[in-house]
């Protein structure tokens, strides 16, 4: 088959340098530490400059995007990397000390009472 047949072709020219998923996240496919789910929010953790020498490109736009709060989910969405991937990253970041997760009220346990006083407010309208 001579060189430049349509069938050599891969990818196109303006799909710039192709990198798969699993390099991204050193052939790793599980996190580490708890498990992050779609709803979870992080946000980028305040850190020395010396501790971010070592990032990645996938790594500083992660901290980048999570300079106020986001979900796995719209990470996943802005990187357009698979969710397992995002999660290996945000993985690595947790452990570094990197992000921070935020846990919402109610998967701490204690409702907010502002939340509780409306629920009883509604409940009694009726």
């Amino acid at each position: 088959m001579p060189a430049g047949d349509p069938e050599d072709i891969w990818v196109d020219e303006d799909a710039g340098p192709v990198v798969r998923p699993f390099a991204v996240a050193r052939g790793r496919t599980r996190q580490r530490g708890g498990e992050l789910d779609l709803i979870t929010v992080v946000v980028t953790a305040e850190v020395p400059v010396t501790a971010a020498v070592l990032l990645g490109p996938e790594d500083e736009l992660i901290l980048q995007s999570c300079l106020n709060p986001r979900s796995v989910a719209d990470l996943v969405a802005d990187l357009a990397l698979p969710v397992g991937v995002v999660r290996v990253l945000l993985g690595d970041l947790l452990e570094r000390g990197l992000v921070e997760v935020l846990t919402p009220a109610a998967r701490s346990g204690r409702p907010d009472a502002s939340i509780l006083r409306e629920v009883i407010n509604g409940l009694r309208a009726l």
